[in-house]
């Protein structure tokens, strides 16, 4: 291993220059999502592109069903033999809105003090995933600039739809899989434990979305007149809704935990040290009292555990004052956490089988099946890529990494496993009040420095072997 005082000294020397170039691309408002940002896109991934080029890579767009995917590539002199790291993120952002809770305006970015009183960066995308991929690119900069090459062979990959439609990269790696034989991919969209300890998330949740439409009568129709005979599709998806948990919190549709396996008593030791404050994470929300699947605690539930949730139901008048109606159809929205050897597959027709069964004979049903169908990923703790890490995170942040699971999703994780036959090395340094899809986002400028530094102690593990 070469050690990477020179470049950290760089990394720092430079750090002001580090600074204007985030705050470059956090001027562009690259809403993936909204079709009146497609230009603001395109011009984000070009000025991506030019800063590759910048730096030595062969570097383009390519096209895909979706955004323009940024693509850079950097073949050492004689590297023939060197191990190939492909690192993803993303440039598109979630849209700003509500605009008037922002304390300055999302794509003006400033530095200025957050709640711990330290600087941090105000901006959209700041810590998703803006941020978060520039500290990669800055560590590759400096390290260039003071080695002259790198100590692996590196394909960037930096795709515009992360925020919305996972489909689009999805099909572009199962098209072009052959040009990417890499060892490991490297993902800096993820966070610390705390604001002094690093992360490596070995765990993914899934995510399979659906919605379902009750019918029952042809039109709304007079409750005094009709209320009583009548079905009532809002009491309907009630009912239904109601009976997804049973008093323990377990989901009671049948064969949901098929192929969930049980938490190794070492791992929930481990999990139990860290010593995760449940109370205080319930009471920065306003909540108090725990709930969820007994028998686990906060920690397990969300890094370990499937849910289901309900993310939004309507029906009827919802208008100003009342409206004494039947609504003639109700529809709720679902989406289903899965951790590993769940099939999202199966979880959606089960949950369909099990919305029919429950549906009174004069009610009628329709799904609506967009909303997602990632399954749950577990990364082995015992990687080369993850030793490598857990090392340089250790010499920077003088604390040992925790290997820590995620409750939320990145599909593209399951995409590289399943057609480039690799693992995802998933470390970043976002933390928990950073406001990601929020209004106020915020990156600390101690990620920013600190996360360009970790990643140059991780080039250093595979250098001068």
């Amino acid at each position: 291993m070469v050690h990477p005082t020179t470049v950290l000294a760089e990394i720092d020397q430079q750090f002001p220059e580090s600074l204007d170039r985030l705050f470059e691309l956090l001027r562009f408002p690259s809403v993936g999502t909204d079709p009146a940002h497609h230009k603001d896109c395109l011009a984000t991934a070009n000025w991506l592109v030019g800063q590759l080029k910048g730096m030595g890579f062969t570097a383009g767009l390519r096209k895909t069903t979706g955004q323009p995917l940024v693509l850079g590539q950097y073949a050492p002199p004689g590297g023939k033999k060197l191990p190939h790291i492909l690192f993803y993120g993303h440039y598109d952002v979630q849209p700003a809105d509500p605009l008037e809770l922002w304390t300055s305006p999302p794509f003006e970015p400033q530095i200025r003090k957050g709640k711990r009183g330290q600087d941090a960066i105000f901006a959209r995308g700041a810590a998703d995933d803006k941020g978060q991929l520039m500290t990669f690119l800055e560590a590759s900069r400096s390290w260039l600039k003071v080695h002259g090459s790198l100590p692996f062979r590196l394909t960037v990959m930096i795709e515009g739809d992360e925020e919305g439609d996972a489909s689009h990269i999805d099909t572009f790696l199962k098209t072009h899989a052959r040009e990417f034989p890499v060892d490991a991919v490297f993902i800096c969209d993820t966070g610390m434990w705390d604001a002094k300890t690093p992360g490596i998330d070995t765990r993914l949740r899934g995510c399979m979305g659906i919605e379902f439409t009750v019918t029952g009568p042809r039109i709304d129709l007079h409750s005094g007149l009709y209320g009583g005979p009548v079905q009532n599709p809002i009491k309907v998806v009630s009912r239904i809704i109601a009976a997804i948990h049973d008093k323990r919190g377990r989901i009671a549709i049948p064969g949901f935990y098929d192929g969930v396996k049980p938490i190794p008593a070492k791992l929930r030791k481990a999990w139990a040290g860290l010593k995760f404050p449940a109370k205080k994470f319930l009471g920065d929300v306003g909540l108090s009292v725990p709930a969820g699947e007994q028998g686990y605690s906060a920690l397990e539930q969300m890094w370990a555990r499937p849910t289901a949730e309900v993310n939004g139901i309507h029906g009827g008048y919802r208008g100003v004052g009342s409206k004494t109606v039947l609504p003639s159809e109700a529809t709720a929205k679902l989406t289903f956490r899965l951790v590993e050897g769940q099939d999202p597959r199966k979880i959606r027709a089960g949950f369909k089988a099990f919305v029919k069964a429950r549906l009174p004979k004069d009610c009628k049903v329709r799904f609506d099946d967009s909303g997602g169908n990632s399954s749950g990923i577990a990364v082995s703790e015992d990687t080369p890529w993850i030793k490598a890490a857990r090392a340089a995170l250790k010499a920077e942040f003088d604390r040992e990494a925790v290997l820590m699971g995620a409750g939320y999703s990145i599909p593209v994780v399951e995409s590289f496993k399943k057609y480039l036959k690799v693992d995802s090395l998933l470390t970043g340094f976002g933390l928990p009040d950073d406001n990601a899809h929020s209004p106020d986002e915020k990156y600390d400028v101690a990620s920013f420095r600190r996360g360009t530094r970790a990643w140059a102690r991780i080039f250093a593990q595979f250098a001068g072997k």
